[in-house]
């Protein structure tokens, strides 16, 4: 089974870096994710809500235990959160294009998570 294959199979699902702005892909994934029946939950410190869902300002807010997060944010941010994730437990970690760059993969490989890069979870879910 590919990893991606994994990942699809896990339901559970945290978009760190959701949004309301509906012309943005934090926001078209997290409600592709909810459409396509993944328990997701939005990640942003810039919300309290967004369309009836509750967004939590950080992973550690979480009420449940994440199975895959969705990255899109800067690769900065992606650093952070992934010290974040690791503690947590948290095993997989699909980066959208532009959320990672060599230092992102380096510290994502380095604390053993499973990832994938080069692909965009939006346009698997919608080819589905």
């Amino acid at each position: 089974m590919s990893m991606k294959q994994e990942m699809l199979e896990k339901k559970t699902w945290a978009v760190v870096g959701v949004t309301a702005k509906k012309d943005k892909w934090g926001y078209k994934i997290f409600n592709i994710l909810k459409k396509h029946n993944y328990e997701t939950y939005g990640i942003s410190p810039n919300y309290d809500e967004i369309e009836g869902s509750k967004i939590y300002h950080s992973l550690n807010e979480l009420p449940v235990k994440i199975d895959v997060i969705d990255m899109v944010v800067s690769p900065k941010i992606s650093l952070t959160t992934l010290e974040e994730a690791k503690e947590l437990g948290i095993e997989y970690i699909f980066f959208q294009p532009g959320t990672y760059n060599d230092e992102v993969i380096e510290k994502a490989k380095d604390l053993g998570f499973k990832y994938l890069t080069k692909d965009c979870i939006y346009a698997t879910l919608r080819n589905m």
